[in-house]
């Protein structure tokens, strides 16, 4: 959960079972408040069903909508492809990595990636 002005959404199925959610705020508090960022989870059965998209394009929506300027992914792992296509299919780039950032519980090392993406 985040604070207001932050925004935490959670996708439901007709049942009301949690499909995902995701939490969406300031990346960094006054002179970085310009920039959003957030973070996302699904539901292992609810995968490739569109939860996540669904969630990003919320999020993309209530940011323009918020008067940010852009969105800040600060640590997506490498290792999660899934999660790179879908935001970068969504308009966000890959801008650096940190190297061996993450330690993956089976892959071990693997670099953390930062997105971006610009708001209209």
């Amino acid at each position: 959960m985040v604070a207001a002005p932050g925004r935490v959404v959670v996708a439901t199925d007709d049942n009301n079972a949690v499909l995902g959610t995701a939490n969406m705020y300031a990346n960094r508090p006054n002179q970085g408040a310009h920039v959003a960022s957030g973070s996302f989870m699904v539901a292992a059965p609810a995968r490739g069903r569109g939860v996540g998209r669904a969630l990003v394009r919320d999020m993309i929506a209530w940011t323009t909508a918020s008067g940010f300027s852009s969105i800040q992914f600060n640590a997506v792992a490498a290792s999660n492809e899934a999660a790179t296509r879908l935001y970068t299919s969504e308009g966000f780039r890959i801008i650096g990595s940190a190297t061996g950032g993450f330690i993956h519980p089976s892959l071990g090392p693997v670099d953390l990636l930062i997105l971006w993406r610009d708001l209209p």
